[in-house]
């Protein structure tokens, strides 16, 4: 199995490449564990329940046009579309897309940092929900 080191990942919000401002990204992908056990069962059972999902992009902070504030800003209190490959080559078996769909940003902080340090600002996506590609 190959190994790969996240280099060159592909982040798009709202249709907006912010890949060359981005510097880390975490998909958290989980289904909630239903417990189903019934009388006369031997040991717990599970099923699938609702999905849970949250995205974490830490971006550097650019105020230009079609850059991280102006498309970020707006997006807060909303639902948006995100897209995340682990390099910026073709969609494929090795290098799949996951398309998160409704995820809801709830926060955004334009400004954040000290003297001397790099603007940054880290935004967390919830909900929604993912289809993974590989062709």
């Amino acid at each position: 199995m190959a190994k790969i080191v996240l280099t060159d990942a592909s982040i798009s919000i709202n249709s907006v490449s912010l890949s060359d401002l981005a510097n880390s990204v975490t998909i958290n992908y989980e289904v909630d564990s239903v417990e189903v056990t019934a009388f006369g069962d031997t040991a717990h059972k599970f099923a699938g329940g609702l999905v849970n999902l949250s995205v974490e992009v830490a971006l550097m902070q650019d105020f230009a046009a079609s850059k991280v504030e102006a498309t970020i800003y707006p997006l807060v209190g909303t639902t948006t579309t995100l897209v995340i490959k682990p390099t910026s080559s073709a969609v494929g078996a090795t290098n799949p897309s996951y398309t998160i769909t409704g995820a809801y940003l709830a926060s955004h902080t334009p400004v954040a940092g000290a003297v001397g340090e790099l603007a940054m600002t880290t935004l967390t996506f919830t909900g929604g929900t993912i289809a993974k590609a590989v062709a």
